[in-house]
C-alpha cells in the first residue's frame, strides 16, 4: 500500500498571514498537534507544530540559554528564536524544511520517515501542492487493512474505489475529515469518529454501493461532540 491509499485528503491549513494566537486555537480545538501553511494556490510553505509555539514571549516561555550557549549560538540561531518567539503570524513561527512524501510513496518508507524524524504525520504533495496528511493512526489503519488482492484487482482500481467512497461521503454532507476508508483488493475498512449511529450507518451504505467494493468493515466509532472535535489522529 501507498500513502494516498491511506492518506486524510481534508486537511486543515492556514495561510502565512494567519495570526499565531489564530493557529494555536486551531490546534487546541481540532485536537491535532500541527498544522500546514499553504499560499493562495495550495503550494506547501511550511508546518506550524506545538513546539514552534512552545516558547513565546507573551506566554512567558521564551527561551533563556544561559551564557555559554548564548555565545556558541549563530547569529541565524538567535534571529530565528526571536522571530518564533516574538513574531505575529504562521510566517514568522512556522518551519521551513518541511518532510514530505508523494503518493505512491510506499507504506514502509513513510514509516520510516516518521520515526527517523520522530514526528506524528507527513504532509503528502503532489507537484509542490498538498493534497493530504498521512498519520501514525493511517499508517495503523492501511497495516490493518493490508492483504494480499484478487488476481483482478489493480493498485489502480483500489484508489479509484477509495475516490468514489470519498465522493460519496462529501454527498452525504457526513463529517470527511473525521473519516478515513482504506481499500486493499476491493476490501474496505471504514475509520475515524461520527457522532450518531445513523451517520456510521451511512458511512457504510456508502461504502457498500460504491463500485467495485468486494466487502465493507466498518471500524467507525461513535462519539460525543468533544471527543469528535478533538479528533481521531
Amino acid at each position: 500500500m501507498r500513502a494516498g491509499d491511506v492518506m486524510t485528503t481534508k486537511v486543515v491549513t492556514v495561510s502565512p498571514e494567519t495570526a499565531v494566537r489564530t493557529i494555536a486555537q486551531t490546534l487546541v480545538e481540532r485536537g491535532i498537534s500541527a498544522v500546514p501553511v499553504v499560499d493562495g494556490a495550495g503550494r506547501l510553505l511550511g508546518i506550524v507544530s506545538e513546539g514552534d509555539l512552545m516558547r513565546r514571549a507573551e506566554a512567558g516561555t521564551e527561551r533563556q540559554p544561559s551564557w555559554w550557549l548564548d555565545l556558541l549560538a549563530s547569529p541565524e540561531e538567535k534571529a530565528r528564536d526571536y522571530s518564533r518567539a516574538h513574531g505575529l503570524t504562521a510566517r514568522d513561527v512556522m518551519s521551513r524544511e518541511v518532510v514530505t512524501v508523494e503518493e505512491d510513496s510506499p507504506l514502509a518508507s513513510v514509516a520510516a520517515l516518521l520515526e527517523r524524524h520522530r514526528i506524528k504525520r507527513v504532509p503528502v504533495v503532489r507537484d509542490g501542492a498538498l493534497v493530504g496528511i498521512v498519520s501514525r493512526a493511517n499508517l495503523l489503519h492501511g497495516l490493518i487493512a493490508a492483504q494480499p488482492a484478487p488476481a483482478s484487482a489493480t493498485k489502480t482500481d483500489d484508489a479509484a474505489i477509495r475516490e468514489r467512497i470519498l465522493a460519496a461521503i462529501a454527498e452525504a454532507g457526513l463529517a470527511e475529515p473525521y473519516v478515513n476508508p482504506v481499500v486493499s483488493g476491493g476490501r474496505v475498512q471504514l475509520w475515524g469518529l461520527v457522532s450518531s449511529e445513523a451517520e456510521k450507518d451511512a458511512l457504510r451504505v456508502a461504502a457498500e454501493t460504491a463500485p467495485g467494493v468486494v466487502a465493507v468493515e466498518n471500524n467507525v466509532a461513535v462519539a460525543g461532540p468533544r471527543q469528535l472535535r478533538a479528533g481521531w489522529a
